[in-house]
């Protein structure tokens, strides 16, 4: 991913690279997302875009393992994301789903994520301590909730489901309030290209649609034209 391409892709919103990809790709059909509303802290911030750092979470039930073996886990974890080569994403797993309770992205985690140069997190789980997490720091989860329950690792650097988008450590991620994707390798040399394109055929119709004297007429000699240029 060229610096150019990453400073495209964060100032645009996830339906565009949807979109995007599709244009790059020829076809309709791209289907790499998650498929249920998500909530974002920050849908005011530039999206989340990196390369995924995974792992599995759970806070239900104790863990049945022993202490030692919990905590050194825990820190493999906070290596494994400290050593991610930028920009990274934690994309994480609440294996409690659909029950999720504990809530793993709070103040402390999220400030910690952020302070090893991370651009953000995607989770089927919980967040919590809205108004104090950090900025530039967006998190995308599932719900919202005031515990920490019994939260604990349970998987490192391993595929990933967040509400059906399946995610493997390394795969290009791009996350708003509108959910995440991940971006195929194959045409991320052509997405930049494909974005300009398509945001400059959609310029066609929503230009004419904007005008005062905007009618069915000139929306069929748009739309004609649009669907000219996205050839």
């Amino acid at each position: 991913m060229t610096p150019s391409l990453l400073s495209l892709l964060r100032k645009i919103d996830t339906p565009t690279v949807c979109n995007a990809i599709e244009v790059a790709q020829g076809k309709r059909g791209f289907n790499s997302f998650t498929r249920r509303t998500m909530l974002c802290s920050a849908p005011e911030e530039p999206a989340i875009v990196g390369y995924a750092r995974t792992a599995k979470i759970a806070a239900v039930n104790p863990p049945k393992e022993a202490p030692d073996v919990i905590k050194n886990r825990r820190m493999d974890y906070y290596k494994y994301m400290s050593e991610a080569p930028g920009p990274s994403v934690a994309v994480i797993e609440d294996a409690d789903y659909p029950d999720c309770i504990g809530a793993f992205w709070g103040e402390i985690n999220t400030s910690v994520h952020k302070g090893f140069g991370m651009s953000g997190v995607v989770t089927n789980g919980v967040m919590r301590d809205l108004g104090d997490l950090p900025e530039g720091f967006p998190v995308v989860a599932g719900s919202v909730g005031p515990s920490h329950g019994f939260v604990h690792v349970r998987e490192i650097d391993t595929q990933v489901s967040v509400f059906g988008l399946t995610v493997s450590p390394g795969e290009l991620i791009h996350a708003d309030r509108h959910g995440a994707l991940v971006i195929p390798t194959d045409i991320v040399d052509q997405l930049e290209t494909a974005i300009q394109k398509l945001l400059t055929t959609e310029r066609i119709v929503l230009d004419a649609a904007r005008r005062a004297e905007f009618n069915f007429e000139a929306f069929e000699t748009a739309w004609s034209a649009f669907e000219k240029a996205r050839v």
